[in-house]
C-alpha cells in the first residue's frame, strides 16, 4: 500500500482512479489482472477508467461501497515475494465483518507478526486484498499504510465500520 500522504504516491499508470468516501482510488491493470490499488488523497482528481478491466474493478469497488458483503471477483496479480502471496492469500480468507491479529496470522503461517504488518503494508491491491483486516493484539488496530495515526487509521476503521466489525469485542 502507498501512503496517502504524499511521501511515495503512485508512479503515473493508473486505469482508473475512483472517488471513495475515505480516498481516490488509484487502479492499476497489466494485461487481463488487477495489479493495483492505491489510496490517494481526496484532493486527487477522480478519472474514468481506461480500459474494460478498469471499469469492471470500478464497477465492483461501487458494489462494494453499496454491500459490504458483497465479494470481488477480479483476476489479481499482486507482484510480490512469495511468503508475502502467501500473506495476502491468508488476508482474503479473512471473513466480512471479523480481523485476524498479525499474531494469528504468523501463527497460521509460521512467521512472526513483524513479518506479516510488513506483508500488510506492502500489499500493492489495497482493499481487494483486504489487508484492513488485520489489526493488533488486545483491540488495536494496528498500522495502517505504515502508520498508526492519522488519516490511514481513518480508512481502516471506515472500512471495518463498513463491514459490520464490532471494536472492543
Amino acid at each position: 500500500m502507498r501512503p496517502i500522504d504524499g511521501h511515495a504516491l503512485g508512479a503515473p499508470g493508473f486505469a482508473a482512479k475512483l472517488r471513495t468516501p475515505f480516498a481516490v482510488l488509484g487502479i492499476r491493470v497489466s494485461g487481463s489482472a488487477l495489479t493495483g490499488v492505491e489510496y490517494l488523497p481526496l484532493s486527487e482528481r477522480a478519472m474514468a477508467p481506461t480500459n474494460t478491466l478498469a471499469a469492471r474493478v470500478c464497477r465492483q469497488i461501487e458494489r462494494f461501497l453499496d454491500d459490504p458483503m458483497f465479494r470481488f471477483t477480479l483476476p489479481l496479480a499482486p507482484a510480490g515475494t512469495a511468503f508475502r502471496r502467501r500473506v495476502w492469500d491468508a488476508l482474503q480468507a479473512i471473513p466480512v465483518g471479523e480481523s485476524r491479529t498479525y499474531g494469528e496470522i504468523a501463527r497460521q503461517l509460521g512467521s512472526a507478526p513483524r513479518a506479516i504488518g510488513g506483508a500488510c503494508g506492502a500489499n500493492p491491491i489495497a482493499l481487494i486484498i483486504p489487508c484492513h483486516r488485520v489489526v493488533g493484539s488486545q483491540g488495536s488496530l494496528g498500522g495502517f499504510m505504515g502508520v498508526t495515526e492519522g488519516n490511514p487509521i481513518d480508512i481502516k476503521r471506515w472500512l471495518l465500520t463498513h463491514e459490520g466489525y464490532r471494536f472492543g469485542r
